[in-house]
């Protein structure tokens, strides 16, 4: 039987119209100012320019994407070191964020559904990027993404996955599908698996994903107001795509991250 604390309503967040007050004259700064000049400084040049071994158009998007980060409260936290050169990685995936975080510490081209793209300033973004797109059910477009990570991957870039599939609610790991592994065994590269984590210990997991029918603005706004919580990017020991096979890495990779997420560290 559930007792009276577990029957009443959740208090009331007093403090919240005062973090809307506060962050939401900074996401505006940055929305009409950092975000024109972003996306500028991303062209054909700064992809052709680095420093210390990174494009200059990544150290510009993750700056953008670190800055909008902490617009929203989250403090973050890298742990491991991305692997250079090419490579796949491999991600858990609960909201839009994931994206965002992610690109703070490492820019790649994600594989993401098609409907990202029409997302007010984050799909703007993730294009330019260089998302790679899926319309979810259609087997030409997942043989056309398929087609394309393998290219990059090939020439040298890195893709990023999310083997999920889908965004979840945050408090379980989903299934990893085997076939999104293919490109990297067919490129035979080097696979990193990512553990994204939002809270101590990954206790605001669920606070960050989407509630049940919660859309995109919805779980902005939502997010805008939430308390300041720590974000962590594990990345974690890679493995290297040989003749173990897809579901060999889908598997490897899934453990990783369930233990990253786990762990009190």
């Amino acid at each position: 039987m559930n007792s009276i604390s577990d029957l009443a309503p959740p208090a009331r967040d007093v403090l919240r119209p005062l973090r809307y007050a506060v962050r939401l004259p900074f996401l505006l700064v940055h929305l009409a100012l950092a975000l024109p000049l972003t996306l500028i400084c991303i062209n054909p040049l700064t992809q052709r320019w680095r420093v210390a071994g990174e494009r200059v158009d990544h150290r510009v998007i993750r700056a953008w994407s670190g800055v909008l980060l902490r617009i929203f409260g989250f403090k973050l936290r890298r742990i491991g070191t991305p692997v250079r050169g090419p490579a796949m990685f491999v991600a858990n995936h609960v909201s839009w964020i994931d994206i965002e975080l992610m690109h703070s510490q490492k820019v790649v081209g994600f594989v993401a559904k098609s409907e990202i793209s029409r997302w007010p300033l984050i799909g703007w973004l993730a294009s330019r990027a260089g998302t790679i797109y899926h319309h979810r059910g259609n087997n030409e477009s997942l043989n056309g993404v398929m087609h394309q990570m393998v290219e990059r991957l090939q020439q040298g870039e890195s893709v990023g996955v999310f083997p999920e599939g889908r965004t979840t609610d945050g408090l379980t790991l989903g299934p990893f599908h085997a076939r999104i592994f293919q490109p990297a065994v067919l490129a035979v590269t080097t696979v990193q698996p990512v553990a994204l984590r939002f809270g101590e210990h990954g206790s605001g997991q669920a606070s960050v994903a989407f509630g049940p029918g919660e859309n995109f603005l919805q779980n902005f706004l939502r997010l805008l107001g939430e308390p300041s919580r720590v974000a962590e990017v594990h990345f974690l020991e890679p493995l290297e795509a040989g003749d173990q096979g897809r579901r060999w890495l889908a598997e490897r990779c899934r453990e990783r991250i369930q233990v990253a997420m786990a762990s009190r560290n």
